[in-house]
């Protein structure tokens, strides 16, 4: 076989590899029940502050320029973040799938797409994935650069069902 005919071969199977990938990246998405615009990112840094598996996406970092954090959440079902609260307030834009919110004292608020959760600052609050569906929001900060996060104990089974 020629170098030509070689070199062409390797580029179709490259092709054919990054097609079938993309195919198959695609289809664990749509067996994951998500249907959303952004990417599902890593697995989420700040995993120590969640109950289940969850990813971040950054879409916004924190910076000089805009100083707005805005990440893409994506939970697995059932999973859900610890007590926490915002000195700055937060805002969630609800992308895909059915969640959870809740502040402390209040009933459950059934979360679906579309919906926006607008959380006063200093409001102890969790939120997360229902127990048998992904859950995909935006989170925006607000009020920075003084928006501080505080993580509070993890949500009880009891406190989520």
């Amino acid at each position: 076989m020629s170098k030509k005919k070689l070199a062409a071969v390797l580029m179709a199977g490259l092709i054919c590899g990054f097609i079938l990938g993309k195919i198959t990246e695609d289809k664990t998405m749509e067996d994951k029940n998500i249907d959303t615009i952004f990417a599902m990112g890593e697995e989420n840094p700040y995993g120590k502050f969640f109950t289940g598996k969850t990813y971040l996406n950054m879409l916004s970092q924190g910076d000089d320029v805009f100083n707005a954090p805005v990440g893409n959440v994506t939970f697995e079902p059932g999973a859900r973040t610890n007590w926490h609260k915002h000195s700055g307030g937060q805002i969630l834009l609800v992308l895909a799938g059915e969640g959870r919110y809740q502040e402390r004292g209040k009933e459950i608020r059934i979360l679906h797409k579309g919906d926006v959760v607008r959380i006063a600052p200093d409001v102890e609050h969790w939120h997360g994935a229902a127990p048998d569906s992904w859950f995909t929001h935006i989170s925006l900060e607000t009020n920075v650069p003084n928006n501080k996060a505080q993580w509070l104990e993890p949500v009880s089974d009891g406190e989520y069902k």
